[in-house]
C-alpha cells in the first residue's frame, strides 16, 4: 500500500473518534487561528489535512469562504455533516493530496494546517503549492507537533509516533520549519511554542494502534534514558506531553 492510501485508511476509519477528540476540538491555538482570519476581512481560506474540520470550523465564522481539504474521503464526509450541523454554510469539503492542489493559482487569503503535516509526504512540494494558491499578501499558519533539537530526544519521539500511527512521516523541528518555507519563497517565523498532555489510553485507541504496537510504545517509554522520561514526562500509564509549534509564513 503507498503512503498516500495509508494515510487515507488510517484516518478514513478513525474520522468520528477525532471528531470528537478533546486534544483535537479544544486549544488555544484554534482561538489563535479565528482571530488571525478576523483580521482579513471577506478571507477565502484553506485547511489543508483538515482531519475531523476543527481548523476549519473555528475560522468559518470570521471568513467569507473555507475549503477544508484532506487525503481522506470519510473525514471529509464527517467534516460535511458536522459543519451542516453547526450551521456553517460557508465550509465545502474537497479531497486530494497536500503535493498536489486542485485550486487555481491566488485563490486564496489564508492557508491553515494544524496537526497534519507530519504526515505529508512531500512537505517542501507541498509549500510549494501553497505558495501558488496564496493571493499576493497572503498568509500561512501551520500547527504542527514540533520535532526535538537533541537526536536523543527526537528518535524517542519519532519511534513513538511510528509505532502508534504507521503513517506518520516526521515531526520536524521549528528551524526545519522556516527553512522549508523560505525554499518556497516565504518569509517565515515560529509564532508559538507550547506542550500539549498526551493521556495514553485515548491516544493510542483513537487512532486504532494494534495492541503490538501498543506494548512497543509502553516497551519504549520504560527502558528509556531518564533524561528521555523526563523531558517528555512519561506517567506511570504512558502518558506524556508533546511539544506543539505554529509558524507563521507570508
Amino acid at each position: 500500500m503507498k503512503h498516500h492510501d495509508q494515510v487515507a485508511d488510517a484516518f478514513g476509519s478513525t474520522a468520528a473518534a477525532y471528531l470528537t477528540s478533546q486534544v483535537h476540538a479544544t486549544g488555544a491555538d484554534l482561538q489563535t487561528l479565528a482571530a488571525s482570519v478576523a483580521a482579513t476581512p471577506g478571507a477565502a481560506v484553506l485547511d489543508m489535512g483538515c482531519g475531523a474540520g476543527h481548523a476549519s470550523f473555528a475560522v468559518a465564522p470570521h471568513a467569507a469562504s473555507v475549503v477544508a481539504y484532506d487525503i481522506a474521503p470519510q473525514m471529509l464526509a464527517t467534516v460535511a455533516a458536522a459543519a451542516q450541523e453547526r450551521g456553517l454554510a460557508n465550509v465545502r469539503t474537497q479531497q486530494g493530496a497536500a503535493e498536489q492542489l486542485p485550486f487555481d493559482d491566488a485563490s486564496f487569503d489564508w492557508v491553515i494546517s494544524r496537526m497534519s503535516a507530519h504526515h505529508w509526504h512531500d512537505v517542501r512540494l507541498a509549500l510549494a503549492e501553497v505558495r501558488r494558491v496564496l493571493k499576493p499578501g497572503g498568509r500561512v499558519l501551520f500547527i504542527d507537533i514540533a520535532g526535538s533539537d537533541h537526536p536523543l530526544l527526537d528518535t524517542h519521539l519519532q519511534a513513538v509516533e511510528v509505532l502508534r500511527d504507521a503513517s506518520h512521516i516526521r515531526d520536524y523541528r521549528g528551524d526545519e520549519w522556516v527553512s522549508f518555507f523560505a525554499a518556497a519563497g516565504f518569509s517565515a517565523a515560529v509564532r508559538e511554542r507550547w506542550r500539549l498532555d498526551i493521556e495514553f489510553a485515548s491516544w493510542v485507541a483513537r487512532m486504532r494502534t494494534p495492541e503490538p504496537r501498543v506494548a512497543a510504545i509502553r516497551s519504549m517509554w520504560a527502558s528509556a534514558p531518564d533524561e528521555v522520561r523526563e523531558y517528555f514526562d512519561v506517567q506511570e500509564d504512558g502518558s506524556f506531553k508533546l511539544d506543539a509549534v505554529l509558524i507563521e509564513g507570508w
